[in-house]
């Protein structure tokens, strides 16, 4: 340890390293559930790629884990403290470095905020199309690392979709450049690809090319009240059987609901027991709407056509539909996927294995790509839960993870496998596909410094 931070202390500036324990503390996890509580040995918050490097160039000398932080909004440990290692973090390199509306790109670091950026493409008719809920938090950087996705997926798909480039710094201390500046490019292996998603395991992203798209011009959005959650889940099929393309479909199940309201003071739950919340965009916006009212109210919804305002309020509240609960050991909110037509199956089967399971469960979905996040939680009592409570709560997270996978599914559709998720990831993948994701962290990170005990 002090050989590191001697070396640390020389080659940074003043104010970039901190070892105190309140900052330590600060930075040794995420918002996923802990398993493991660990603080790291010293946090260095870089500024420049130059920091990245001569960090990462000195971790590698020593044989000192690194990991690398963005705003710290993840939900599946991908950031948390690994045993004595440095967090670097990038969120002081929040530059947008170029924006060219002509080529409708912008080049960014990875300190960046997702609303940041947005606002900057918005001045010119543009916006960057992934949008976590955590968009106003999140970091450019972290959301390429997990391949975020967020509610316009259904229709302008996930991080990957609109990553053009890459600079990253290997384990080594070396910076490449991956990717091309054209929409378009083929030329030899995708390592911009597969760097995006790959959760700071195989290199350090400082610098990300992006693609933006155009700014809708007319955006109309439709809520449908449901008397219950599989109804709703209907509605999302029947859309897409009438091949209208929606930029957003949510839904919220009456847990959420109910929870919005207390939260909000909001009357969403006396409407209905479940809400689709559907979002038209561009030019043909209209049209496309009356096309979604009717297919809806035909399959027994209560459809309301909102002002505006009411509207962007839906959003704003879908957005926050998490609530105001952290995860823990005792909360878990899931992140599975399943094809769109299985997602009324997999509904149903949320809500048995809770009442099978004696636990408590809520569900909000980005329906549009068959991509929900059930979160199941037992109730505590003085801080105490009971260890049948803690074992049936295993069993029913346990139990959504192997109906997905049955159903054609995947354990986590954007949120990454961090540390929580690691444990199920045998039953996805079979081991010569795990064997060769390992050959291949072993090509890039040879000595596993990069955010070891992660990802794969």
């Amino acid at each position: 340890m002090s050989n590191i931070a001697d070396e640390l202390k020389t080659i940074l500036e003043p104010g970039k390293l901190a070892m105190d324990d309140l900052t330590l503390a600060a930075y040794a996890v995420d918002q996923a559930p802990v398993l493991d509580y660990q603080l790291p040995l010293a946090v260095v918050r870089a500024e420049t790629v130059a920091d990245v490097q001569a960090v990462v160039s000195a971790c590698a000398k020593h044989g000192v884990p690194i990991v690398a932080r963005g705003a710290g909004t993840g939900v599946s440990g991908g950031a948390h403290a690994s045993q004595g290692c440095i967090v670097l973090s990038l969120e002081r390199m929040n530059r947008i470095l170029d924006l060219n509306p002509d080529d409708e790109t912008a080049v960014v670091e990875p300190g960046v905020i997702n609303a940041d950026l947005n606002d900057a493409a918005a001045v010119h008719g543009l916006m960057y199309a992934p949008d976590p809920a955590s968009f106003r938090m999140s970091t450019i950087g972290g959301n390429v690392a997990t391949n975020a996705g967020g509610l316009r997926c259904a229709k302008y798909g996930v991080t990957r979709d609109s990553v053009l480039a890459l600079d990253v710094v290997l384990a080594d201390g070396s910076l490449i450049h991956t990717g091309h500046q054209t929409f378009k490019g083929v030329a030899g292996y995708d390592l911009t690809g597969l760097f995006v998603g790959s959760e700071g395991t195989l290199g350090i992203v400082v610098g990300a090319t992006v693609r933006l798209k155009y700014l809708p011009r007319e955006v109309h959005t439709i809520a449908a009240f449901y008397p219950d959650f599989r109804s709703a889940a209907a509605g999302v099929l029947a859309v897409g059987k009438a091949r209208v393309q929606p930029a957003i479909m949510e839904l919220l199940d009456g847990g959420s609901l109910h929870q919005l309201d207390e939260i909000h003071g909001s009357d969403l739950s006396s409407r209905g027991a479940s809400l689709l919340l559907i979002q038209t965009d561009g030019f043909g916006a209209a049209a496309e709407a009356e096309v979604v009212r009717e297919v809806l109210a035909a399959g027994g919804a209560t459809v309301t056509t909102e002002a505006s305002a009411e509207a962007e309020q839906l959003v704003e509240l879908r957005r926050n539909s998490r609530g105001v609960e952290v995860d823990d050991e005792y909360r878990v909110g899931e992140d599975v996927a399943v094809p769109r037509s299985r997602l009324v199956d997999y509904i149903g089967e949320l809500e048995a294995m809770a009442v099978a399971h004696g636990v408590q469960l809520k569900v909000v979905a980005h329906a549009g790509d068959g991509n929900l996040h059930p979160t199941f939680w037992v109730d505590r009592l003085d801080n105490q839960v009971d260890a049948d409570a803690m074992q049936r709560l295993g069993e029913a997270l346990d139990r959504s993870i192997t109906v997905a996978l049955a159903m054609g599914g995947t354990i986590t559709g954007e949120h990454g496998i961090g540390q929580y998720k690691l444990r199920w990831l045998g039953l996805e993948q079979p081991e010569p596909v795990r064997e060769l994701q390992r050959r291949i962290k072993h090509l890039f990170d040879p000595a596993g410094i990069l955010n070891p005990g992660k990802a794969i």
